[in-house]
């Protein structure tokens, strides 16, 4: 298939050390800083940056080197801080030794394991212009044009989104801060409207995300302030339970001040149901937020943008474009549907964004935010769109989805593995099985056989609970890999069970499920 995603084709091993043959360019002195005299410099050293990538990328025999966490200490340890290198070249040739030589792959079609995914090549070009210009989207006089591309982008996705044009929000570094921010103007609403901090409740499914008890912690509410619902046969959101939570914590004198629905859970990649969340929400008069930081990316889906119908209803939404919109970390981004209300995260300081700004209308983004300095990470997504075009995300992201399902589908006659057999987007679990094996004794063989795995550097899959025992992940994000690369790395992981079932006593089954 066409790609614009940085995946090559595999290679030859890289080298261990630096050679003479190095793809950095001959030795020259370092700039200490980057100015109109280092201009000749900067496209050198940039060269010699590229070419070092090049290289890395299209020599990536396999997703990981399996060095362990000892190995790697080891290996940074000895680089003496105090004592810098004499150009551009050595300190290439030290960051190939001591990260390149052993990072983590997520090009690679057998890395199968985390929520990672390849980069677009034109959010990389973005990334590079805005790393270098290095402008801070806190105030208008300190990025320009920059905070109404940002402005632009979030009007875009709010309008994906089905919000109109009383929407706003602001990029962040990620689902778990996008989240605390929802929370917060979630919690400054209720506050505002008389209710008492100790009193507050937020409610999510059991199959939520852990960010939300962080964010409960962080707002002073603390984690038992996390009400949890029950979940459907698929792992979703039991609105007829949502209700009844609803109900009672009224009844008891308690204020819910948010709702969380999760558009695409982290194990099992269900999306709630959004338009009956939605409704139980109206109801009850509850703030929804729609954590979307995995499934956001079906905004550019033609084929499965109606899996998030009722999103248009929620009053914030989560979406990680570092996720299924393919971009390098970090990107994200929280929408609200009233910009009004993100007054409750605004504070204004005289010598940076004084009240006088907000009579002049003078457009400071950092009024909206939870961080001051932030980088122009709108730029890769801006370059990205610009180049490729959503459709082409979505078609991409479908890619995975389809695999997905067919590889749960495969999986639901294999002999060897148990499997979760549904799921609304690219995450499978799956679990080594053996008929006459106790549950505990193949939890231990499943984690056994991940480790395993790793430490040949070969492929890489996660691991998670799911219904009290130990299963596997695949959490398929690149669209170059092929469902002859997860049956081989599913083949590996068969391999390495069985080496490790043989190596227990092999307790008989106790007449649990395994």
């Amino acid at each position: 298939m066409s790609s614009a995603l940085p995946f090559v084709p595999t290679g030859t091993p890289r080298g261990s050390s630096g050679s003479a043959d190095s793809p950095a360019s001959p030795a020259s002195p370092v700039p200490a800083l980057l100015d109109a005299s280092s201009v000749d410099a900067l496209r050198h050293d940039l060269d010699a940056a590229r070419d070092l990538l090049v290289e890395a990328f299209s020599t990536a025999r396999r997703p990981l080197s399996g060095i362990t966490p000892d190995a790697a200490a080891a290996l940074v340890a000895e680089v003496d801080l105090d004592r810098p290198l004499p150009s551009t070249r050595a300190v290439l040739d030290e960051v190939r030794d001591v990260y390149l030589d052993h990072a983590v792959w997520f090009h690679h079609p057998h890395y199968q394991a985390h929520l990672n995914c390849p980069v677009a090549l034109p959010a990389v070009v973005g990334d590079v212009v805005s790393a270098a210009v290095n402008s801070s989207l806190d105030t208008w006089d300190q990025s320009g044009p920059a905070t109404f591309m940002e402005r632009h982008l979030i009007a875009w996705t709010a309008q994906r989104v089905g919000l109109d044009d009383t929407a706003d929000g602001i990029f962040t570094t990620g689902g778990t801060q996008s989240n605390l921010h929802a929370l917060l103007l979630a919690r400054g609403e209720a506050l505002a409207a008389g209710a008492e901090l100790s009193d507050l409740r937020v409610v999510t499914s059991a199959n939520a995300h852990f960010s939300s008890r962080k964010a409960a912690m962080v707002l002073g509410m603390g984690e038992d302030a996390v009400l949890a619902t029950r979940v459907d046969e698929r792992g979703r959101l039991d609105v007829d339970h949502l209700d009844e939570v609803l109900r009672r914590q009224r009844a008891e004198g308690r204020t819910v001040m948010a709702v969380v629905a999760t558009a695409g859970t982290t194990d099992l990649g269900c999306i709630d149901p959004l338009a009956s969340v939605a409704r139980a929400c109206r109801r009850h008069d509850v703030w929804l937020h729609v954590d979307a930081a995995y499934g956001g990316g079906l905004l550019t889906s033609r084929r499965r943008r109606h899996l998030l119908t009722g999103i248009e209803r929620a009053d914030s939404v989560t979406v990680d474009f570092h996720k299924t919109f393919f971009q390098p970390v970090a990107c994200s981004a929280l929408v609200v549907a009233d910009r009004r209300t993100l007054r409750h995260a605004t504070h204004h300081a005289a010598y940076l964004n004084p009240v006088d700004d907000v009579a002049e209308e003078i457009p400071n983004q950092v009024d909206k935010s939870l961080q001051t300095t932030r980088r122009f990470d709108a730029l890769k997504l801006w370059t990205t769109l610009r180049t490729l075009g959503p459709d082409r995300i979505g078609e991409l992201l479908d890619t995975v989805v389809d695999l997905a399902a067919q590889v749960r589908e495969d999986l639901v006659g294999d002999p060897d593995f148990a499997v979760v057999p549904h799921g609304d987007l690219s995450t499978v679990l799956f679990r080594f099985v053996e008929s006459d094996v106790a549950p505990a004794t193949l939890d231990a063989v499943n984690e056994a056989a991940r480790k395993r795995l790793y430490a040949t550097g070969l492929g890489a899959v996660a691991r998670t609970r799911h219904g009290g025992r130990t299963w596997l992940k695949l959490t398929l994000l690149n669209p170059a890999t092929t469902l002859g690369d997860v049956q081989h790395v599913l083949d590996l992981v068969r391999g390495h069970a069985r080496e490790a079932l043989a190596a227990t006593d092999r307790p008989q089954h106790t007449g649990e499920v395994a």
